[in-house]
């Protein structure tokens, strides 16, 4: 009843392990909901990975970048550049007729090169400040080359108050659906350009970007608002000067509050994320994208390269900072970025796509994933369930990389990869230690079959469960009953069997205790081998030490239920050491794990002499030359049945006496074939009447045997 308790209680314990990969995937789900930053980081680093892979091919598109770079810098000389060359810069792209010009510049404060600027600076005497006040100011000659048409300054937005209020912007809003304000990125003030700059330009658009907590600039916002009033971005009012249209229109998904589904640039429909950004699909590096202002500036720059263009003047000096990480593990300049997503824009093609639905399908992934091979891992082994997790991981890594790559669609890899894995590995562990439990209960099932150290040495050393033997040193016990056969058969069956499995169960723990292994047992006989499996150099004095505690056992037990009244047997022991056979005996279907040899009969020839001798243990020389400090009772030379050489053979005494001087010298006399052996053991034997040994050495001088050799007729 405990067994099926145990069992039981253990069934039932491992049967809660199916919770493990269902926790493991309900708590991954709930993070990837929460999406926390190290989680955006990864899933980003996933994205960022997928296009340093695959980078948008270059298409030639209708843009170009105006590059105020280093070598410009040094043939026209420091920046900020005097207005007046920056309204030549302007005069000059006009007149090639582009679709639209737009500055990633912010114009916020008067030109310090100004003639009235000059004059607050130098001490000039009356005549050269009237000369001065006539030449015409550098912005206002900049506002006079704006009004020429389609072109963009840009605006800086900040997230603290400003002062002064934003510039009359100059596109409208046609709203489908709710309006796009609750879902853009919003700022509280702006730096605008001179007012009289702004009046002049055909659009106005803020020059911010919102890079991701890495510095990383993924997304491209189109759309942002100060307060109530939405402010489109760079790119976007580029795009829609371009056109000459005076619109945009924003349209809501269906589904209220989730936020922007498009943005309609004149006649432009643009897919956005629900805060109104579209995500930039890098390309690498193309010099065809980049114009030097300075070749624009000394005219060596044709018109038809700038003719229906959209052109961005803004600066990739390494002087001026202006630059962004990309995805593609490197720095870009900022107007490059307002380009690239231009190009994007304009080409159609090479756009990425992160949907709405990209969550649930993650969130779908990380479940079925997640709970399947976490079920996996609970019922199969390690080679198995690693292909399973090797394989889902490939598909999903698969589906990633074909989503992006054929259509543009950014996948969340990360949440459900994270979900794959630790579901395997918590349900791996869980897995390995139920089996671990199953295994030590099995091996302490199996243990009531066979010796302890037998199984251990086949978990340890599988390879031995092979048909085969080897020669080797080995000591055995041998233990049998007296009167077994007629006390089972008066005894009560119950009863018989409880003291019988008592007494057994107490002989086989003392053989473990000294790591014997129990070769068999039959009937009420028991059968113990030492250094077999697991050679032990000291086995004869293991199994002497363990056939003198079983007959200090065997003889309590007795005297106990004598106590009670009731009748056991004596328990009968041989002990003998030799060189044998062990190996696994039998066929291929059953393993049989014992010795073959002589010394194995010897032993249990041994155990059966005591009952010609009277005594209850004996014990061979071969035995005891390993064991010289034990006291002992030499019974003679045996020569046991079937046998022609005879055998030293001794009766251990409790290893704390002295020994037996008094016997011990009459044996001598006996062993020497003295006359005075008969005198000696006759007194010896008045004194000990009940001395078995005494008795028997008695029996045989005054039968007129002499010496010390004693032939058993029987085994």
């Amino acid at each position: 009843m405990s067994g099926w308790t145990h069992t039981h209680r253990w069934s039932v314990r491992w049967s809660m392990r199916w919770l493990v990969p269902v926790a493991v995937v309900a708590l991954c789900v709930l993070v990837t909901l929460l999406d926390p930053l190290p989680l955006q980081m990864a899933r980003n680093g996933l994205f960022d990975q997928l296009q340093r892979w695959q980078p948008r091919p270059y298409s030639p598109a209708p843009v170009r970048i105006i590059d105020i770079d280093d070598e410009s810098l040094k043939r026209l000389g420091q920046w900020p550049w005097p207005r007046t060359r920056i309204a030549e810069l302007t005069t000059r792209l006009q007149a090639a007729q582009p679709a639209s010009i737009a500055f990633d510049v912010l114009f916020a404060e008067p030109d310090r090169t100004s003639p009235h600027a000059m004059m607050d600076l130098w001490q000039a005497t009356p005549a050269l400040r009237q000369q001065l006040q006539a030449l015409p100011d550098h912005d206002a000659v900049f506002a006079q080359a704006l009004r020429s048409g389609r072109v963009v300054l840009g605006l800086a937005l900040e997230r603290r108050e400003q002062p002064g209020a934003l510039p009359a912007l100059k596109a409208r809003y046609v709203a489908t659906g709710e309006p796009a304000q609750p879902y853009v990125p919003a700022f509280s003030g702006a730096i605008n350009p001179l007012p009289e700059l702004a009046a002049a330009a055909s659009g106005l658009g803020a020059i911010v970007f919102l890079p991701d907590a890495d510095g990383v600039v993924r997304r491209v916002p189109l759309l942002m608002r100060v307060g109530d009033t939405l402010v489109p971005s760079l790119a976007a009012e580029a795009l829609r000067v371009a056109q000459g249209a005076k619109n945009f229109g924003t349209q809501t998904v269906a589904q209220a509050g989730v936020g922007l589904a498009e943005l309609r640039i004149g006649r432009q429909s643009v897919p956005t994320t629900a805060q109104g950004e579209v995500w930039v699909h890098y390309s690498e590096p193309v010099a065809q994208r980049y114009i030097p202002a300075w070749q624009v500036l000394a005219g060596e720059v044709t018109a038809s390269e700038l003719a229906g263009q959209i052109l961005l003047v803004g600066s990739s000096a390494q002087g001026l900072l202006d630059l962004r990480f990309s995805p593609l593990g490197g720095a870009l300049p900022g107007v490059e970025v307002h380009a690239q997503a231009l190009e994007q824009l304009l080409t159609g093609g090479g756009g990425l796509v992160y949907p709405a639905w990209a969550q649930t399908l993650a969130l779908l992934l990380a479940l079925l994933g997640g709970l399947g091979v976490g079920f996996i891992a609970l019922s199969f082994g390690a080679a198995f369930s690693l292909a399973a997790l090797v394989t889902l991981l490939l598909a999903l890594g698969a589906l990633v990389a074909y989503a992006f790559s054929r259509q543009g669609v950014l996948l969340d890899g990360v949440a459900p990869g994270m979900t794959v894995i630790f579901s395997y590995v918590f349900s791996s562990v869980v897995h390995h230690l139920q089996s671990e439990q199953r295994q030590r209960w099995i091996r302490q099932a199996f243990s009531r079959y066979v010796s302890p150290n037998l199984v251990s040495y086949l978990i340890r050393q599988p390879g031995a469960l092979e048909l085969g033997g080897r020669r080797q040193e080995c000591s055995f016990v041998f233990t049998d009953l007296t009167g077994f056969t007629s006390w089972i058969e008066k005894m009560d069956p119950q009863q018989a069997v409880r003291l019988l499995n008592d007494y057994l169960d107490g002989m086989i723990a003392i053989a473990f205790k000294h790591e014997g292994t129990l070769d068999r047992i039959v009937g009420d006989a028991l059968v113990l081998m030492f250094s077999a499996p697991v050679v032990q150099t000291d086995h004869p004095r293991r199994a002497l030490n363990c056939a003198w505690e079983m007959h200090q056992f065997s003889t309590a037990y007795v005297a106990r239920l004598a106590a009670q009244n009731v009748p056991f047997g004596l328990t009968r022991i041989g002990v003998h050491s030799g060189e044998v056979i062990v190996g696994n005996m039998g066929g291929k279907t059953l393993f049989d794990y014992r010795a073959l040899g002589d010394p194995i009969n010897t032993a249990a020839r041994l155990e059966s002499a005591n009952k010609q001798f009277g005594t209850l243990v004996c014990v061979s020389r071969a035995v005891l030359r390993f064991c010289p400090e034990w006291p002992v009772r030499p019974i003679g030379q045996v020569l046991l049945q079937g046998k022609t050489q005879p055998i030293e053979v001794f009766e251990p005494l409790a290893p704390e006496q002295a020994g037996d001087v008094a016997y011990a010298q009459a044996f001598e006399l006996l062993r020497q074939q003295s006359p005075q052996a008969l005198q000696v053991f006759s007194e010896l034997a008045s004194r000990r009447p009940t001395d078995p040994l005494v008795v028997l050495h008695l029996t045989r001088l005054r039968a007129g045997q002499m010496g010390d050799l004693l032939v058993l007729s029987s085994k």
